[in-house]
């Protein structure tokens, strides 16, 4: 008897510890199940194809009808290839604003704004990995454009160059360096000018720039904005603009304005990037990655022409190169005149930089 009571114990203690050894093999696999949900949760959300993507491009403001024509092509595109939806979001306004803007919570998936500079505070800010220029051609600026004038039919002020924007009875229109990327743009082609007419005489330059800017009738927050108080609100005798958005007025207004490409500008580089951290958040790399990638394809290249961009490719550029004026001097941020953007956003444009001693004085 004493016997078959230790047997039946050894064997309810082997139910027992087989018993718990199941549990723990049920537990642990369900914890390693969780895990991988949780891992790949953002996976799932991007590879399931009955689930519509949505991304928000945060971009500045001349880029409106550029990414319109843009994002129908690629949802198209990404539809074929994926078999997935995909809605695109769009934001608009000066490229600095709208930076500060995702820095304080607009959650872009991708920013598409007018200045590195930009895109490097988002960077510093925490929600950018480092690196972020390099992970796409031509430091991650797909198209280029410049800066140019936009007079009214007839020239009645005259203005063919740089120096006729400091005449006394001439009003300028172009918007605030402080917000807008391309009053930027427009700052520096006119100190680019200045720096060669004054061999390099800062105390000069500075002088012309404060004249310039005296002339300035009103100072928008972004180009859109210039551009309307000098087409729509008929104020102004020139406007500083984007050549896009100066052949985007000529074409809507073709009777009413006239375009000046000044001998000496600035290549202007608007360069994109995927917001690291909303993209992890969201499980929208995959999406965000060939939204900017597509804008290198062929045909991106060509919707970037049609909207009056300069597109990267050089097969494209050369089939509307009648389009810009290629004789044009332009500089580049990198030239030692100003030593890039870091340098730049230091000397001009931080509080109590050179356009703050400027303007203030005015």
């Amino acid at each position: 008897m004493k016997n078959e009571k230790k047997s039946d114990l050894a064997i309810k203690g082997r139910k027992i510890r087989l018993t718990m050894l199941l549990t723990t093999i049920l537990l642990s696999a369900a914890a390693l199940t969780g895990c991988q949900k949780e891992a790949s949760s953002a996976e799932a959300k991007e590879g399931s194809n009955t689930e519509k993507i949505e991304l928000t491009n945060v971009s500045y403001d001349p880029t409106r009808e550029l990414y319109e024509r843009y994002n129908e092509a690629f949802a198209k595109y990404w539809k074929e290839k994926t078999g997935q939806e995909i809605e695109i979001t769009q934001s608009h306004g000066g490229s600095g604003k709208q930076a500060r803007s995702v820095i304080e919570g607009n959650e872009a998936d991708v920013v598409t704004l007018a200045l590195a500079a930009d895109i490097t505070a988002i960077q510093d800010a925490g929600l950018n990995k480092e690196g972020w220029q390099s992970k796409l051609q031509d430091n991650s600026a797909p198209y280029t454009s410049t800066i140019v004038f936009l007079v009214r039919k007839g020239n009645p002020a005259q203005i063919s160059g740089w120096q006729d924007l400091i005449k006394p009875d001439v009003k300028v229109i172009t918007p605030n360096p402080k917000t807008s990327g391309g009053a930027r743009w427009n700052y520096l082609a006119a100190w680019a000018y200045a720096e060669k007419a004054y061999q390099g005489d800062e105390e000069n330059v500075k002088s012309f720039i404060k004249k310039l800017y005296d002339n300035v009738l009103v100072l928008d927050s972004g180009a859109r904005g210039a551009t309307t108080t000098f087409v729509e609100n008929g104020q102004g005798d020139v406007l500083l603009a984007w050549e896009n958005e100066a052949y985007l007025a000529m074409k809507e207004h073709s009777d009413e304005y006239e375009l000046i490409t000044p001998d000496i500008s600035i290549k202007a580089e608007p360069p994109v990037a995927v917001v690291d951290q909303t993209v992890d958040e969201r499980g929208t790399r995959k999406a965000a990655q060939a939204y900017l990638e597509y804008l290198y394809s062929e045909e991106g290249q060509r919707i970037a022409a049609e909207n009056y961009y300069r597109p990267s490719d050089e097969k494209v550029a050369s089939q509307y190169g009648k389009q810009f004026n290629l004789k044009m001097n332009l500089v580049t941020i990198d030239d030692k005149i100003f030593g890039g953007w870091e340098e730049v956003q230091k000397k001009h444009f931080d509080d109590g930089g050179i356009f703050d001693q400027i303007y203030e004085a005015n």
